[in-house]
Formats: structure tokens, sequence, C-alpha cells
């Protein structure tokens, strides 16, 4: 018997989903919706399946990211993406891990619902435009021009500078033993003297509630002893699972020129649920 579609294409259709959201939560919501109009479709009037299930799920995340879009308003603090654990495999596909990493994620969530769409279809899953004008209800000139405006607006945010795998990793691991020893030295060592600390407790978890600038401020936050720290691989990248106190919080780093630029720790407890068991990413 031939496996579903929809099984066969899980990990791509949760990808997307999840792309599109920033939440592992909505877009297991939106997997589930899109599986239920699947299984009333007529499989014999689909051609690609692929093609079909993916813009069935990108029509029901970008409904899901218009309303959340208006909560997202009032949530306490800042937002972050809900980490993912994913195997030190996911690495080996360098744009699927850029692309799902929080540092980009975070910057998608400054794209409209639509830009984002576009953008997540075209650049990470290559999805030809008339497809995608399809999925958003454009035409494809106009699926084009947002194309370009979001890859312009993605590349005036992204990190500068591309780090190498090993770089990245062993610039991750300094940070993690000066986070263990809670030495305010070499935390110092190890981060651009203009690092910005981003926390993410939503109001569940103490967090600052806006962005914390600067080496010393940053480093007389985090030089604190009794912490366990052990290093994850998280949305495709090396990064850091911290337990103290029974709290748990996930530091993802962005690295650049051998100096950690940016800290995101995300300790809503909300999105933490997905610490323990890899997620199948896949494009």
């Amino acid at each position: 018997m031939t496996e579903d579609p929809f099984v066969v294409h899980r990990s791509l259709l949760f990808t997307v989903a999840y792309e599109m959201l920033g939440s592992s939560a909505d877009a297991e919501d939106v997997l589930q919706e899109s599986w239920l109009r699947w299984a009333d479709v007529d499989r014999a009037q689909v051609r690609d399946p692929r093609a079909y299930l993916v813009r069935t799920v990108t029509r029901q995340a970008l409904n899901r990211l218009r309303t959340l879009s208006r909560s997202r308003e009032d949530y306490v603090g800042e937002w972050l993406p809900e980490p993912l654990l994913t195997s030190p495999d996911v690495a080996e596909d360098i744009e699927l891990a850029e692309n799902v990493s929080i540092a980009m994620l975070t910057v998608l969530e400054t794209l409209g619902p639509t830009e984002r769409a576009v953008f997540v279809l075209r650049e990470v899953f290559e999805v030809p435009y008339s497809e995608i004008a399809e999925t958003v209800g454009k035409s494809a000139a106009a699926v084009r021009q947002i194309a370009r405006r979001a890859r312009e607006h993605v590349a005036a945010r992204r990190p500068r500078v591309p780090v190498s795998r090993s770089e990245q990793q062993a610039v991750v691991e300094r940070f993690l033993a000066a986070l263990r020893t809670g030495r305010l030295q070499e935390l110092l060592d190890v981060m651009a003297p203009d690092v910005v600390l981003i926390a993410d407790g939503g109001g569940l978890a103490g967090a600052a509630r806006a962005p914390i600038h600067g080496a010393a401020l940053v480093a007389s936050m985090l030089a604190l002893p009794g912490r366990a720290v052990s290093a994850v691989w998280l949305n495709g990248a090396p990064a850091g699972r911290i337990e103290i106190d029974g709290r748990v919080a996930a530091v993802s780093l962005v690295v650049e020129d051998g100096k950690v630029t940016r800290i995101h720790a995300i300790a809503n407890p909300r999105k933490l649920t997905r610490l323990d068991e890899p997620a199948e990413l896949a494009r």
C-alpha cells in the first residue's frame, strides 16, 4: 500500500509551517488543520501532492500568522521564536540550517505575513513564482516584487559575515564554558563590546523585558554561579541549555569575527517543550 503523501512529506510541511510561524505548537496546529482538509480532497484530481500540500499548509499558516500578529502586540517583553532541538545532521544542509536559525526567524518576524510567506517559499524552498502567486492570491509579477523587497529587508538585518560551522561551535563552547564558571572576565573575552542580549520570558519567567546592550552590562547579568550548562543543537546550530533552581532556558548565539554579537535567551516555559526530542526538519 502506498504511503499517504501527507505522511511522506510531513517533515517538509512542518518545516514550512514552523518557518512561517516560529512556533512548533502553532505549526502542529496548522498541520492538523491541513490534514483535515487533505482528508476531504479527491486525490485523483491532485497532480502534484507535494505542491498541493505545501500550498495548503502555507495558506493555513498565513491565516494563523495574521491572528498571531495581533496577539503578539500584547506579548510581555521581547518575543523570540520557539527553539527546536535538532540533530547535528541538520547543519549539513547549510541553507536549511541558516533559514531555521533563531536569528533568521527573529528577522522574519519583522516581515508582514504575505512577505514572510513569499520569502519562505521562494528563498528557503525554491517554490516557483507561479505557484507562490496561486498560494498567496497575487499575480506572479507582484510576487516577484514582494520577494525582492523581502530579500532586501532580510539582507539588511541578518548577520553581516557568514561563519563556518567550526568557528561557530568553537565560540559557543567558549561562551558556555564561561557561563559554567560564572567568571566575568571569561565572558567579556568571548563577547563583542557591542553585544546585545535579548531575553524572552513571556511574563512567565524572569527575563529582561528590553534588550540589554554592551558587554559589561551583559556579562554582569550572566556572571552568576550555580548554573547547570550543557551544549545542545538548536535549530541547526550549536547552542546551550541552562538550568538554574529547576528552571530551564535555551540560549542561541550569533557569532561574528570570533565573538558573540547577539544572545537570544528563551526562558518562557511554553516555548521549551521541544527540548527533549529532536524535530524532523526537511526541505
